[in-house]
């Protein structure tokens, strides 16, 4: 995190106040400073905040103390300090800072709305660029981060992390063909986890599953800290009929990564069908925090509410689904039984064609693709 030094903050206090005493503020900013630089955050945060007592327009002090407060892991109150500093000065490091620590609170739409801005400012900074790109991702916005990468990852082809993060991004988009010219590029580098959990999840994305697994848990084997390999690999599990096993998966990386959105998800459709709704809807309110408005989890929750005999609830929660997700046929489905259930034939009756009209579009598109080229 961005620390201003000593000097430039004194002098930032001595043209805001023509201070007469130069040993009190000077002094308590001076040891604040070290504290801060010796890793002492508690002890520089009391003294930062006894200096902006008197000289609350101070930017140097608010950014420091953003950085002490994030250093302590209180990145609320970090973000409050980064803001107030940059209603001052609109300096781009503190504006890293500010998408960071909205980032380690895993607000990442909120760190991609900032990278974004940031981004146009400083075209070519790799931490912004590195930190975009896992926000879009874990946001699910895959074509965003194939659009943002795809220059860069030609230009530095060497760049691990960013072949990494596009061939995952190109993978999930179901650009297979893309993704396996990235893998292949990683490959050239020697065999690597990140390697193996790009294949499985090619094979993941062809229904290849079993292969899928093996992948998952040769890269669990190099790294068994792999981001999101815990997460794939319980997919896969749950893929082959090993609900235990997955289980076990999603709970290993939601120990190291709470804000893994894949592992609470699957969570709480588990238990959603354990009938342990409750514990279920933890789950899916942290997968909805991390992913506004992913239907995948809205599903999830308003099936909870139908099972719980709360309709309406339900019906408000699927209405809104279905209006933002009108492809969604399983939301249709779901909302023509609760209308039928709160004897509203009519609108069960409409549900029920639209979901009709949709399942048999998607028959006749599948058996469009199944047809061998001419």
């Amino acid at each position: 995190m961005f620390r201003v030094g000593l000097l430039a903050v004194v002098v930032c206090l001595g043209r805001a106040a023509h201070l007469q005493d130069s040993t009190s503020p000077q002094e308590l900013l001076k040891a604040a400073i070290e504290a801060q630089q010796a890793g002492h955050n508690q002890e520089a945060i009391k003294d930062y905040r006894e200096i902006l007592k008197n000289y609350p327009q101070v930017f140097a002090v608010r950014s420091n103390l953003g950085a002490a407060l994030a250093g302590e892991g209180r990145y609320a109150e970090a973000i409050s300090e980064y803001e107030r500093a940059l209603e001052l000065q609109p300096n781009p490091q503190v504006k890293l800072n500010l998408a960071l620590a909205y980032y380690k609170l895993a607000n990442y739409q909120a760190a991609a709305e900032r990278l974004a801005a940031l981004h146009r400012e400083l075209p070519d900074n790799s931490q912004v660029i590195t930190v975009l790109a896992d926000s879009e991702l874990r946001l699910g916005h895959n074509k965003a981060v194939i659009t943002l990468l795809t220059p860069f990852q030609r230009a530095e082809a060497s760049n691990q992390t960013y072949s990494y993060l596009l061939g995952t991004a190109l993978i999930r988009d179901n650009q297979v063909a893309k993704g396996q010219v990235v893998i292949d590029q990683i490959l050239r580098n020697g065999d690597s986890p990140e390697c193996h959990l790009l294949m499985g999840l090619v094979k993941f994305q062809s229904s290849e599953f079993a292969g899928a697994r093996d992948d998952f848990a040769k890269a669990l084997a190099l790294d068994p800290r792999l981001p999101e390999g815990q997460a794939y690999y319980g997919m896969a599990l749950l893929s082959t009929g090993d609900q235990a096993g997955a289980r076990k998966a999603f709970t290993t990386e939601l120990a190291s990564d709470p804000n893994n959105f894949v592992a609470n998800l699957n969570m709480g459709v588990l238990l959603r069908q354990d009938e342990s709704y409750g514990d279920a809807m933890k789950y899916l309110r942290q997968a909805l925090l991390i992913r506004p408005a992913d239907p995948g989890v809205r599903f999830q929750m308003a099936s909870i509410e139908m099972s719980e005999g709360k309709l309406k609830e339900a019906t408000q929660d699927l209405e809104s689904l279905v209006k933002d997700s009108p492809q969604f046929i399983e939301a249709h489905v779901a909302l023509a039984t609760v209308y039928f259930r709160e004897k509203r034939k009519t609108d069960g009756e409409r549900e029920r064609a639209t979901y009709a009209k949709l399942n048999a579009e998607r028959e006749a598109k599948n058996e469009l693709a199944a047809q061998p080229a001419q």
